[in-house]
């Protein structure tokens, strides 16, 4: 039996495990998938990894499953934190969907001098890494956090974290991310539509753990500019070797 379904939940998975599926997972596999008792349902939780799981109630409001088998273990990506300046909506959720496919370990939406958005909806950006995770197969779904200040959270950076700071006033550098980093914790700064402002360029250009960037010859829009910068993260320093 395999299943072609996958869906997070928040109960603890295990051998023999009862899930109860609540009234929107309900109308989801039973309403819209059309499954009926005897289903198979891949279950995840980001924590146990990947669980088949067969449906023993089915009905328009609920419903359970019961786990059966484990068939992946639990994957954790790298120590990699995408902080990113909140932009148009749609943009925005592209960004988080992206980031959590990726790979990134957690994904903070940061207010910047020139940051538009002064609001999100962490609630909701959460929502589309659960969604990007059932997607792609990960057993693993990124923190999303609410909105900080990049200066207050530059104040309390951590040492051992090492930053990858994509300055678009660098466009046409080479990239260099020294190799013996690999392994580290580190996170990558990707500016807001109208880039970072003198006083945090400086600011961030002082900082020891920064490892000023250009993602090439060329500007990039926000969101393809967080796509670029994990892809040669990932590819440099990350598991995709």
């Amino acid at each position: 039996m395999s299943a072609k379904i996958r869906l997070y939940v928040e109960q603890a998975l295990g051998q023999g495990q009862p899930v109860p599926v609540s009234r929107d997972q309900a109308h989801y596999l039973f309403g819209v998938m059309r499954l009926d008792v005897g289903a198979a349902v891949a279950l995840f939780n980001g924590r146990d990894g990947e669980w088949l799981a067969q449906v023993t109630e089915a009905g328009k409001r609920g419903g359970a499953l019961v786990c059966e088998a484990q068939t992946k273990p639990l994957q954790l990506p790298p120590d990699l934190w995408l902080l990113f300046a909140p932009i148009k909506k749609a943009r925005t959720d592209f960004i988080v969907e992206k980031a959590a496919e990726m790979g990134a370990a957690r994904i903070v939406p940061v207010q910047t001098d020139f940051t538009n958005s002064e609001r999100i909806r962490q609630d909701r950006l959460q929502a589309h890494a659960i969604e990007a995770a059932e997607q792609c197969g990960g057993t693993f779904v990124p923190e999303v956090t609410d909105l900080q200040k990049l200066s207050r959270l530059l104040d309390t950076w951590p040492a051992d974290r090492q930053l990858m700071f994509c300055d678009e006033a660098e466009a046409g550098s080479a990239l260099r991310l020294a190799s013996e980093t690999r392994g580290k914790p580190w996170a990558i700064l990707i500016g807001p539509e109208g880039g970072f402002s003198e006083a945090e360029r400086k600011r961030l250009h002082t900082m020891t753990e920064a490892h000023v960037v250009s993602l090439g010859p060329r500007i990039l829009r926000a969101d393809t500019a967080a796509v670029a910068a994990m892809t040669l993260w990932q590819q440099a320093l990350g598991d995709w070797k």
